[in-house]
């Protein structure tokens, strides 16, 4: 009878993980590349979803990730992350959500500020897709601010 008890509180437990996760989907594979930095990994992987896929590419063209691929694992599409590294230090020093389900933040691109005097970016949605602060700037282009990164 123990072990019944056991076996459904760790089936409830994995239930009550996965609904938490995934009230903001964004800011959990942010947290997942940020832990898995922590952590010195190679590979993380997080749910696949066209907006995380953008913004993950985003960050891959800008140099702060290796390369990210969709994969299938257990039969649902998986984002594939490859961590980026430099001299054993994460490329990423701090990587951050801004606008957030709760308080959701815009700003033109005039009143955008510079991230640590430019040395890191903000990931903007705009109507022509993600981009990067400069990217907005030199576009004239505002939008959701939706993470930083350092």
């Amino acid at each position: 009878m123990k072990l019944q008890c056991a076996v459904t509180f760790l089936d409830w437990l994995n239930q009550v993980g996965n609904i938490m996760s995934f009230q903001d989907p964004t800011s959990d594979c942010l947290t997942r590349i940020r832990n898995g930095l922590m952590r010195g990994k190679k590979v993380v992987n997080a749910p696949f979803s066209k907006f995380k896929h953008e913004l993950v590419s985003l960050l891959v063209k800008e140099g702060y990730l290796v390369s990210c691929e969709k994969i299938s694992l257990d039969g649902k599409d998986s984002l594939s992350i490859s961590l980026k590294y430099i001299n054993e230090a994460p490329a990423i020093r701090e990587i951050k959500r801004v606008s957030k389900p709760s308080l959701r933040r815009y700003s033109s691109s005039s009143d955008l500020p510079e991230v640590k005097n430019g040395l890191g970016m903000y990931v903007l949605s705009t109507n022509k897709g993600l981009m990067s602060d400069k990217d907005a700037r030199s576009q004239n282009i505002g939008g959701e601010v939706i993470c930083e990164v350092f």
